[in-house]
């Protein structure tokens, strides 16, 4: 039992006498450097996810309001302590993780500089105890800050504090990526990245600039709030708090592809259709991703016109564009890839005959349809300025980023946590069972409760961010209850989907303290069904050399819904007014 309670897994016996070790389910040079490293920022984030979804029930349990947990008061607190842990740092700890697993791990390196990981580790941990108890103890006069904390309110200055610290801390994370990227350019000039690493540098990239913005908003606004200063436009603040407030779903979203690209060609053999289109995506996302944060200053008086019109409809394109290039590059390197391994014919054989009881392969195939039909296309009626007026500050608005942060990215970091489990931590699953049903069971009740958000929100004008929505909303012919059957429906399965979240916890941490240890290769032989990453791309067998139809009436079913859905809300957007005589 005691080699249980060792739930970092780590045993010399695992390395070699230069301190790295053959991952027996990717072939990859992993440096224990790096284990030790990703499973510190892994399990963190854990600790984040567990700790957000408790808030997670009582918010949901206050807006279904045949419940009406909290009084208005609490409620904020709670929507603060829920938006912080899980956007925020159960995000960016695991992104941390993945920075070194697409850096020294993917390229067979150390982790240079690691008492500089250690230390951003503890400034990022404390940035978020401190931010988590200055949400905790506010008091008039003080607000809560909510995720935005909106200068010229009166927020406590420690809230500021901790959000810099935080920042600050990441920063520091990240510069052993960074030296790690310089080593591996400076010893092989004329080699080029591997797309996982490629992907992983332009995350870094982004995640740069939305650190800037952070720090640019925060950092004044500790000043001021500290009295050193005096504030000079509240403009400005949203400006640069959209560049972090955004931009930290554009790190999500890049870091979430990477993972995509990874564990498909892990765990179902999936090859990489075109590395150059795939490479010009990852590119277009560093020149207009984060411009996909104006949607949130649409209906924002301090911005012009122009100014609008450029950013949602010439420049957001240019993201658009690089996201459709992935939703057709990743199902299409998996289908082709299948088939070269014989492993399915006819139209949809590759993904019936996939190993879908894998957790690892489950949940990031449901990552990216999730992804795609509910967080991708509402994504982007949200980002053109006339449709925007049917959904800003409505409860669709939540419904969009819990279908891209919740359907999209956790249930694909959820995806990357099993994986490490097997082939960092060396345990296996404490139920198979249990870790197979998990992501069937979250991403589906979860899946329903958006969608419940999303209707409510568009169909009902029900607001964001507010604890009730009393029967009557005075001044108005609003009423509730024509809504109060779908927020049954969303209240009953945002329940459901949070017992899936704490099942996945239970299973994640159970299997790290009481899993049986992963003594050699066969142990781990089901994580890498139908050959896997076994088999590597042969230049003399070429992925274009078989067929993609499969992929391409997937594309055909994804660009109707998304016709349908834009023409839909276009339909609504005219039920707003009466047009004509």
């Amino acid at each position: 039992m005691a080699h249980r309670l060792d739930v970092l897994g780590l045993f010399d016996n695992e390395y070699r006498d230069d301190g790295f070790r053959t991952c027996s389910v990717t072939g990859l040079e992993v440096h224990r450097s790096v284990d030790n490293h990703v499973k510190l920022f892994g399990l963190t984030a854990v600790v984040a996810l567990l700790y957000g979804g408790i808030f997670a029930f009582t918010v949901a349990m206050t807006r279904w309001e045949v419940i009406g947990l909290l009084d208005p008061g609490a409620f904020y607190t709670h929507l603060s302590l829920h938006a912080w842990n899980l956007l925020i740092f159960w995000m960016v700890f695991m992104e941390i993780a993945i920075l070194y697993v697409g850096g020294p791990m993917v390229l067979g390196r150390r982790l240079p500089f690691t008492n500089v990981a250690k230390a951003g580790w503890l400034v990022m941990a404390g940035g978020a105890v401190l931010v988590n108890y200055a949400i905790w103890t506010t008091e008039a006069p003080n607000e809560a800050p909510l995720l935005t904390a909106y200068v010229p309110m009166p927020i406590s200055p420690l809230f500021y504090a901790g959000a810099v610290v935080f920042i600050l801390g990441t920063v520091v994370a990240a510069l052993p990526f960074f030296a790690t990227m310089w080593f591996e350019k400076r010893e092989n000039p004329g080699k080029t990245l591997p797309l996982v690493s490629f992907a992983a540098f332009v995350t870094s990239i982004i995640a740069v600039e939305a650190l800037i913005g952070g720090l640019l908003a925060f950092g004044p606004a500790l000043l001021w709030r500290l009295e050193i200063i005096e504030w000079w436009d509240a403009a400005w603040y949203r400006q640069m708090y959209w560049i972090i407030g955004h931009g930290t779903q554009q790190i999500n979203l890049v870091a979430m592809i990477a993972v995509w690209y990874f564990l498909t060609h892990v765990v179902a053999g999936a090859e990489v259709a075109s590395e150059k289109v795939s490479r010009t995506a990852f590119i277009l996302y560093l020149f207009f991703i984060n411009l996909g944060a104006a949607h949130h200053l649409l209906s924002d008086p301090a911005v012009s016109t122009g100014w609008r019109i450029w950013n949602t409809s010439y420049a957001f394109y240019g993201a658009t564009f690089a996201s459709l290039i992935h939703a057709f590059a990743i199902p299409a390197g998996l289908e082709a890839g299948r088939r070269k391994r014989g492993k399915g014919g006819g139209l949809f054989g590759w993904l019936t005959s996939a190993p879908w009881s894998n957790p690892v392969f489950s949940s990031t195939i449901f990552s990216i349809i999730l992804f795609g039909f509910l967080g991708g296309i509402t994504g982007v009626m949200m980002g053109q300025l006339q449709l925007n007026m049917t959904w800003h500050n409505t409860f669709a608005t939540v419904g969009h980023f819990h279908g891209t942060v919740v359907l999209g990215t956790t249930v694909a970091f959820m995806g990357l946590v099993f994986f490490v489990i097997r082939t960092m931590f060396m345990r296996q699953y404490i139920s198979e069972r249990l870790a197979s049903i998990q992501p069937y069971f979250y991403s589906a009740a979860m899946g329903v409760a958006v969608l419940m958000m999303m209707y409510v929100g568009i169909l009902y004008g029900i607001p964001r961010r507010t604890a009730e929505v009393v029967e009557n909303i005075p001044g108005t012919e609003f009423s509730l209850s024509a809504a109060a059957p779908l927020f049954a429906v969303f209240g009953i399965f945002a329940l459901l989907a949070i017992t899936g979240g704490v099942l996945f916890v239970l299973v994640a941490v159970g299997s790290l303290v009481f899993g049986d240890r992963v003594e050699n290769a066969a142990d781990n032989a089901d994580l890498v069904a139908d050959g896997g990453l076994g088999m590597a791309q042969d230049p003399d067998d070429p992925v274009h050399a078989y067929e993609m139809r499969g992929t391409f009436v997937l594309c055909l079913v994804f660009l109707a819904a998304f016709v349908i859905t834009y023409l839909l809300n276009w339909y609504l957007l005219t039920q707003l007014w009466s047009i004509g005589a």
